[in-house]
């Protein structure tokens, strides 16, 4: 590739169960320039690209509550990245800023569709803990889940950009937290950087017959007085399981469905435990409650810049390397928040 020229990766092929590296294609396109501009508008080099569970549901036509991904378009995508060349009044070259220029190395957009960027935090911070991933946490944790001293909070995909924050902030609040992740490494991150009460490690269960048995059972001495709280972002088994140890009037932050995104999710055992626990179950979708971003990032960009919470990323190189990448975020791969360094 040439100074003119730029890459992007968009959706060649709609997925027919797992997502294949041939449902992607990488283009070379010309470089946008100064002159090609319209007024406001911002040309940006993205230096980092953020790769997110929801891109499996917008590569589908099944109604959703967002538009499908278009084919022969560019992957829809969080960016962050630097100005090179601008018309809006805003912005000028040089500026960090965040934005949702997709699966590219460059793109040209409204201004009003970019967020100026403080220095202080590194820049891929911005697409991760204090970015989409960590707004939801916030939301769930504060809006849905009301977590409060003394409660028991649980949070499936504990290790993920999403649960890593939720299990944090309820710390913060004087929770007991129990994390569900996938395999030793990643359990021992959650109790040992993250400061988790404890990790129930599915894999170690999925190894036995019986998954679900297992599963509840290793819940249950984690979580010794109940659920009170639970983010869920996994579904399937892992819910099943942490719903048989809710408490009387539990309250479930429905973030996510991850188990069920390439497959048929299996169905729920004690989903009578909704009704008899008296449970009350919310799901939400947290770009439909944009006025409670400014807050949420603030909030968060001032526990990280102190050191009170923490994060770590899985990044890959190159954006040809975006969709093994996304392939391994649906697996389970990555740990904490799965990133691509573009330039």
């Amino acid at each position: 590739m040439t100074s003119t020229t730029y890459q992007r990766i968009v959706l060649a092929a709609r997925p027919k169960g797992k997502v294949e590296p041939a449902n992607f294609r990488l283009e070379t396109l010309a470089q946008p320039t100064l002159a090609s501009l319209k007024n406001d508008e911002v040309l940006v080099q993205n230096q980092y690209l953020s790769l997110d569970p929801y891109m499996r549901g917008r590569m589908s036509t099944a109604k959703s509550y967002a538009d499908p991904q278009a084919l022969d378009k560019t992957m829809i995508g969080a960016t962050a990245g630097t100005v090179l060349a601008s018309k809006h009044a805003e912005f000028k070259v040089g500026d960090d800023v965040v934005g949702m220029l997709g699966w590219a190395e460059m793109g040209v957009v409204h201004g009003r569709e970019l967020r100026r960027v403080d220095a202080k935090i590194p820049l891929s911070a911005y697409l991760g803990v204090v970015g989409m991933p960590g707004v939801t946490a916030w939301y769930g944790v504060n809006k849905i889940l009301q977590a409060k001293a003394g409660q028991t909070l649980v949070v499936s995909a504990a290790s993920g950009a999403v649960g890593s924050v939720v299990g944090q902030l309820a710390k913060l609040k004087g929770c007991h937290v129990v994390g569900i992740a996938g395999g030793e490494k990643k359990c021992r991150y959650v109790t040992e950087q993250l400061g988790f009460d404890a990790c129930v490690d599915y894999q170690q269960a999925q190894a036995k017959k019986e998954l679900l048995i297992n599963l509840q059972a290793s819940l249950q001495a984690a979580t010794p007085d109940g659920i009170d709280l639970l983010f869920e972002n996994v579904g399937s088994t892992i819910l099943d399981a942490s719903l048989a140890c809710l408490n009387p009037h539990a309250k479930i932050a429905l973030c996510g469905m991850i188990a069920g995104y390439n497959s048929v999710a299996t169905p729920l055992q004690n989903s009578s435990k909704l009704l008899t626990m008296r449970a009350s179950l919310q799901g939400f979708i947290v770009t439909e409650h944009m006025e409670i971003w400014p807050l949420a990032l603030q909030e968060l960009a001032g526990l990280v810049a102190s050191g009170k919470l923490n994060y770590h990323e899985t990044i890959a190189q190159g954006l040809a390397a975006a969709p093994e990448a996304f392939i391994g975020l649906l697996g389970g791969q990555n740990l904490g928040k799965q990133l691509v360094k573009l330039c």
